[in-house]
């Protein structure tokens, strides 16, 4: 399981509390027409986490997270680069995927007060079972904080409109699908 104390200053410093009726109205459907641009660093930063959900496992698109970066989704929490890797080494093991649609609704430059800024974004992604066929679509507000020095240090994806939980059996999942992961999907170790 990760270290609580470490992950808990890592969440308390960068863990991004999106005003989630602010950047979505309510509505997590991404409409690209109405995207904001980015700087192109912030789209570099974009397209590899874009690649990573396409399945690309490419350790050039890892470089983007801190090596302290942590990752939180509905199925998993990890508060490494290297344990990061393992979800997305895992992905295309289990699934095709692709990203229908994205609307950027968010850049924000670090501030004095948190001296980190933050990227958000709607997706669509769709999610296809290998083996099963069995295809689902997932709209998710993606929230990156980056340090000083560009490096996404938390990347939050919200599905559907729904918070998750970080207690009880969920939270104990999330933490052993993070931390146990690497060993099956075996990303490189010098993540």
């Amino acid at each position: 399981m990760p270290d609580q104390e470490h992950a808990r200053k890592l969440e308390n410093k960068y863990e991004p509390r999106p005003d989630v009726e602010a950047l979505t109205g309510g509505d997590y459907t991404p409409y690209p027409e109405k995207s904001i641009e980015l700087s192109p660093e912030r789209e570099k930063i974009v397209k590899s986490i874009l690649a990573l959900y396409g399945g690309s496992k490419s350790k050039e698109d890892m470089l983007v997270y801190h090596k302290d970066a942590v990752y939180d989704d509905p199925l998993s929490y990890c508060d490494t680069r290297y344990k990061i890797a393992g979800q997305w080494w895992g992905l295309p093991i289990l699934f095709e995927t692709e990203t229908l649609a994205r609307q950027n609704v968010q850049s924000t430059q670090p501030s004095p007060e948190s001296k980190a800024g933050q990227i958000a974004w709607k997706q669509r992604e769709r999610y296809t079972v290998r083996g099963v066929r069995l295809t689902k679509n997932v709209d998710s507000l993606i929230t990156l904080v980056l340090d000083d020095e560009g490096k996404v240090r938390f990347h939050k994806d919200m599905w559907n409109e729904k918070e998750y939980s970080h207690q009880g059996i969920g939270k104990w999942w999330k933490e052993l699908n993070g931390d146990k992961l690497t060993a099956i999907t075996k990303p490189p170790d010098d993540l």
